[in-house]
């Protein structure tokens, strides 16, 4: 008996030899929905220009802040990681633990609203399950 991998199904070679291992866990990749809220914060950002450019179902980036004001703090990112604000501090307790034991949190925007100068973007909040 030989320690070789011997492939049988050639159709399976052909679909895995030419991908990276990104596209091939993708297929794997579910996003579960787990809570609507907002963005809390977008009053104090100096350019608030970034909000314009939010499009629905843009994907969010959701980073742990070591922050001296709320130890839960969810900071708020965009694909080009310019920070749009936090998860509201009523909101955020859970969704740290989450992450502080090693779970993926992405975020994705629901609408972006922009009534009398003050920006309302709603957002949701997904756990990403491999």
């Amino acid at each position: 008996m030989s320690n070789e991998l011997t492939i049988k199904n050639e159709d399976l070679l052909t679909v895995v030899e030419n991908r990276d291992l990104g596209e091939l866990i993708k297929p794997l990749v579910n996003e579960i929905h787990l809570f609507d809220t907002v963005i809390a914060g977008t009053l104090f950002m100096e350019d608030s220009s970034v909000y314009d450019r939010l499009e629905k179902n843009e994907k969010l980036i959701l980073q742990r802040e070591n922050n001296k004001f709320d130890s839960n703090a969810i900071l708020i990112l965009n694909s080009q990681k310019q920070k749009l604000g936090y998860v509201p501090e009523r909101d955020n307790q859970v969704f740290s633990r989450l992450m502080d034991a090693g779970k993926l949190l992405i975020a994705k925007v629901i609408s972006v609203k922009n009534p009398d100068g003050f920006y309302m973007i709603r957002i949701g909040i997904y756990l990403v399950d491999y």
